[in-house]
């Protein structure tokens, strides 16, 4: 909520894994008007502007810990009641795209008490002007939820090959155990005919 004829601080903030380079970021109001367009070469270096409208300040760093784009409206009206976006573009990230919308309200200054026993509006310094951030980016969540989903899927898949190829082992191990019984069968056998033999012929030489 901002006042009317007043300066409003609009916030906005990036963050990024792998650093940026030549970072494009723009504010837009009600997602039609471009009122601020910048550029970023690097970290090292503050943005350059690109156009902006004539009551629009950049007040932001991004040489600093924060990565701050944030802009200041000059001399509210009741005309900059609206939706305000912070767009960046990231070419570093595969041309990755974040965004937040703010909702501005603007209001009636008053200097005397207001009809029917008011209360008393005096306007503050602009931190007392808080938009509410009411979109949020989500991508950073979704790939790290993304890059533990395809960990747990390889470590299933791992556990499942491990399994078959035990498997297969066993089967090849119980093959083997069946072949040396069955050749030792062979062997006493056929040790058992011939003594059979042996000692049918031992008679008949008496």
């Amino acid at each position: 909520m901002a006042l009317n004829n007043s300066d409003v601080l609009l916030p906005c903030t990036f963050t990024t894994c792998i650093g940026f380079q030549d970072l494009q970021f723009t504010w837009t109001f009600n997602s039609t008007e471009m009122i601020y367009h910048g550029r970023i070469k690097s970290k090292s270096s503050e943005p350059f502007l690109v156009g902006r409208n004539p009551r629009v300040e950049f007040v932001g760093s991004t040489t600093g810990k924060d990565n701050n784009i944030s802009i200041v409206l000059r001399s509210v009206e009741f005309s900059d009641a609206g939706k305000y976006t912070c767009h960046v573009k990231n070419p570093k990230e595969r041309n990755a795209q974040h965004n937040a919308t703010i909702i501005l309200t603007v209001v009636h200054k008053s200097w005397g008490p207001a009809a029917g026993g008011g209360s008393l509006c005096i306007p503050g310094p602009l931190s007392s002007f808080s938009p509410a951030v009411v979109e949020t980016d989500n991508t950073v969540t979704l790939i790290i939820v993304g890059v533990v989903g395809g960990l747990i899927g390889l470590l299933i898949l791992f556990m499942l090959i491990k399994r078959v190829v035990l498997f297969i082992i066993k089967k090849i191990q119980d093959g083997k155990k069946e072949c040396l019984v069955s050749s030792s069968g062979n062997d006493n056998t056929e040790n058992g005919l011939a003594g059979s033999k042996a000692e049918e012929k031992a008679p008949s030489k008496a």
